[in-house]
């Protein structure tokens, strides 16, 4: 039997003891205490927590609108296509609002014209009036006729905006880099303003919405922190937000979390567990590399003056590259960093058990 085997039934056979409350058999072994990596255990300042479910969220999400009728003839992208700001993605035919900004474009120069004239006869006027060779009424009128051509001269430089913002709206662009979520209309049908185009959401910006209990709110308050649980992984949050108010159906708050920047593994509409912190606590940490799995039985070497032991542990939350110990060992004892390291020792210095 190779020494790979051995270790694996030794170390087995110890969990077994452990999961059945027994204490291992006494070390007759007179080995000294090993020379190896290790942490001592003591109580760590922490944030007690409190988890619930929360809604990922996209902070960019839109469906455009038809601000203009036509027929579309054009759909570049279609669904789950990934869309840059400001390309096009939906067009229109154009030919009335073509033909409106050139009947615009000649009300213009009409108006621009008599403008000119009436500005003109208007300088000659005042000219003459400024001699005194005619009369106060003439004046008025050439000045009535002057701001009244101004008046036109402006209402169809508005007007000419006006048309050319129509022609506008017949290309819809993207407003933020993102996916297409839904498409509402086809090419070739006809739309009328109001109605829906394309719907879009971006993966840049997220945030996560909570519902929470009335109970927890002054402590989320309070302590202002929290986290995302996302695969033994905790991501952390730019911003809490608690609204001031509660639903009148559920009588729960939101709070909403603000994540800075693009998060792997979050995607608008999933859910992920947050853990609020509502108060505080002094967990034991140990690293997570030092933990010992044998089946689904955790435990962890713990070195003392008689050698190395190997301890079943029951663990709780995770915190960064550590992870909290919640019974089976004690502040003050000393676990191996290297379980390998840990266990070769154990294989090659176990006793037998005494008399």
């Amino acid at each position: 039997m190779n020494q790979r085997v051995r270790m694996t039934l030794l170390l087995a056979a110890l969990f077994s003891l452990a999961a059945c409350g027994n204490k291992p058999p006494a070390k007759t072994s007179t080995a000294p205490a090993p020379k190896l990596s290790s942490v001592t255990v003591q109580p760590t300042d922490a944030r007690r927590e409190q988890s619930w479910d929360g809604v990922v969220e996209a902070v960019n999400q839109a469906t455009l609108y038809a601000q203009t009728s036509g027929r579309v003839v054009e759909l570049p992208y279609d669904v789950n296509d990934f869309v840059k700001k400001g390309d096009v993605v939906v067009r229109f035919t154009d030919v009335e609002q073509k033909s409106a900004r050139r009947q615009a474009q000649a009300r213009l120069a009409s108006a621009r014209a008599s403008y000119n004239e009436a500005e003109a006869s208007y300088r000659r006027v005042a000219e003459v009036y400024a001699r005194k060779l005619v009369a106060k009424a003439d004046y008025d009128q050439a000045l009535a006729r002057r701001d009244a051509a101004r008046a036109a001269l402006n209402e169809a430089e508005a007007g000419l905006r006006e048309v050319g913002q129509k022609l506008d709206y017949t290309t819809v662009r993207a407003p933020y880099d993102g996916y297409v979520s839904k498409r509402w209309v086809q090419v070739g049908e006809a739309v009328q303003p109001g109605q829906p185009l394309v719907s879009g959401v971006s993966l840049k910006q997220l945030r996560v919405s909570v519902q929470v209990p009335q109970s927890a709110v002054e402590a989320i308050r309070k302590y202002h922190g929290a986290q995302i649980l996302l695969g033994g992984k905790r991501l952390k949050v730019d911003k809490v937000i608690v609204f001031p108010y509660a639903d009148p159906d559920t009588h729960t708050f939101n709070v909403r979390l603000e994540l800075d920047g693009e998060h792997a593994g979050l995607y608008p509409g999933m859910t992920v567990k947050v853990a609020f912190a509502v108060g505080e606590a002094k967990p034991l940490l140990v690293p997570e590399t030092a933990l010992w799995h044998q089946g689904e039985v955790t435990g962890l070497f713990v070195l003392g003056k008689q050698g190395v032991s190997l301890r079943q542990v029951r663990i709780g939350d995770r915190f960064g590259d550590r992870v909290e110990v919640l019974s089976g060992l004690s502040a003050g004892e000393q676990v191996a960093t290297d379980p390998a390291a840990a266990a070769r020792w154990l294989s090659a210095h176990r006793a037998e058990p005494s008399a």
